[in-house]
């Protein structure tokens, strides 16, 4: 058995954060779905972690929560050789982590909102809540598109923790809240993000579960074809 567990949903964003850098650093990981909807599963998961969320590293006996939290850890023990996704300059590092908080506040939250919405019976849907979080994703596109003017990728010249974290919160974003047209620099990013092996990889594996996202109407046929399910 590996020493590496990762407990994880196929569909969860902060899960899809996690599979991109796993991939990215090179490390082999068990991946174990997790199904908190099963009694037994759920009260198994809850005595590894109290918060019940997931994803979730095991190394070993040692849990290790938290999206931002996992991807350090993995690096620090257990990336392949030249392999790495927080740089070693402080400076530059504390750019990554910034940006990676900044898509999973300002983009992911908002989205999940979007997401919590729909799963909700038809009489109890918060539509100020909706409106108010389509209102922080407009307002988050805008001001990442004025920082990406002139990058590549969004903190430093390469590929690191805070474009894994803007990968699975822009995908699923864009379904509620299309990129506006004149952000240029922020749809071109997209792209680069769609590209990249780690992200193509992750977004790939998630295809068969894509159905059952609340949001996926607004999927592009490229990632997911209803005719198809």
């Amino acid at each position: 058995m590996n020493a590496l567990t990762l407990h994880y949903h196929p569909l969860s964003s902060y899960c899809h954060k996690v599979l991109i850098a796993v991939d990215a650093l090179g490390i082999d990981v068990e991946k174990r779905l997790l199904n908190l909807g099963d009694p037994e599963e759920r009260a198994a998961h809850l005595a590894l972690w109290p918060t019940g969320k997931m994803p979730l590293l095991v190394d070993r006996l040692r849990p290790v929560p938290e999206s931002s939290i996992i991807i350090e850890y993995l690096q620090r023990h257990h990336a392949a050789s030249g392999r790495t996704l927080i740089p070693e300059d402080p400076d530059v590092a504390l750019d990554v982590r910034l940006w990676d908080r900044l898509f999973d506040l300002q983009v992911m939250t908002p989205m999940q909102a979007l997401t919590a919405d729909l799963l909700r019976p038809e009489g109890e849907r918060d539509a100020r809540g909706v409106a108010k979080a389509r209102e922080g994703l407009s307002s988050a596109y805008a001001f990442i598109d004025r920082h990406l003017k002139g990058r590549t990728w969004v903190a430093g010249d390469a590929f690191s923790m805070a474009d894994c974290a803007a990968a699975p919160a822009l995908f699923y974003a864009v379904t509620y809240v299309p990129l506006p047209a004149q952000h240029v620099q922020l749809a071109a990013y997209f792209e680069r993000l769609m590209d990249h092996p780690s992200v193509a990889a992750t977004i790939d594996a998630a295809r068969p579960w894509f159905e059952f996202y609340p949001g996926r109407a607004g999927l592009s046929r490229r990632f997911f074809d209803p005719a198809s399910a």
